[in-house]
């Protein structure tokens, strides 16, 4: 079994959160389903408009597609095609874990926010901003790519013998447990922001539940999230 997060003790003295978050379904295409507290035998089809709550599960088909946003945290995740993600519930700081497939994060301003940590989970890694976006994607066997647009991402391992990095706008790193970050510059050409929304990768291989432009039933595509 893959390590997805355990606990990082040194990054844990923050203060419980106030209130739980609370996350929202800003559209939904195709088989896209919800797991209440994470619990596979209670799914049911997600919707937009509808919320979810810490420690659920979103999961997406072949052809599923969502935007789920984080008000309180000026957070949204576009989570692409054959994904699993789950909603932090005892990590203080950590937004979401993606357990597998891919998604892009955008963080906006967050007024009044000053120390609030926003973080993603990856196996064995936590990935954290400030006013970013990124892509990033989990293999079958956890290992992780991730692709920076803008900002700065720094990648903080769960081991304590692995260095934290940072990646930063124009680059992207390849990691996972046990593994350490490697940073490289993006290729100056054929690969963009547009280019991993069509499901391609850094290293010129396709991405977990790609498919070409036009694939989508009705010639559809789930589009770019601004």
């Amino acid at each position: 079994m893959i390590p997805l997060l355990a606990p990082f003790p040194a990054l844990y003295g923050q203060a419980p959160q106030p209130a739980p978050l609370v996350y929202r379904f800003e559209t939904v295409r195709h088989a896209v389903h919800l797991w209440p507290g994470g619990d596979a035998r209670r799914a049911r089809p997600a919707a937009a408009g509808d919320a979810a709550h810490p420690g659920d599960v979103v999961q997406t088909g072949w052809w599923g597609h969502a935007v789920l946003t984080v008000p309180a945290r000026a957070s949204r995740f576009e989570i692409f095609p054959s994904t699993r993600v789950r909603l932090a519930a005892d990590e203080p700081g950590v937004l979401l874990i993606l357990e597998r497939g891919r998604l892009k994060a955008l963080f906006d301003a967050l007024v009044g926010g000053q120390g609030v940590e926003r973080r993603v989970g990856v196996p064995g890694a936590l990935l954290a901003v400030r006013g970013t976006r990124y892509g990033v994607e989990v293999d079958k066997a956890g290992r992780s790519t991730l692709v920076v647009f803008k900002g700065v991402v720094e990648v903080i391992p769960q081991s304590p013998q692995l260095p934290h990095l940072r990646v930063r706008a124009g680059q992207w790193a390849d990691f996972g447990p046990g593994l350490a970050p490697r940073v490289l510059p993006m290729p100056p050409r054929g690969f963009d922001e547009h280019g991993w929304d069509r499901g391609m990768r850094p290293d010129g291989a396709m991405g977990l539940g790609s498919m070409p432009d036009g694939a989508m039933p009705g010639g559809m595509h789930p589009g770019p999230m601004h």
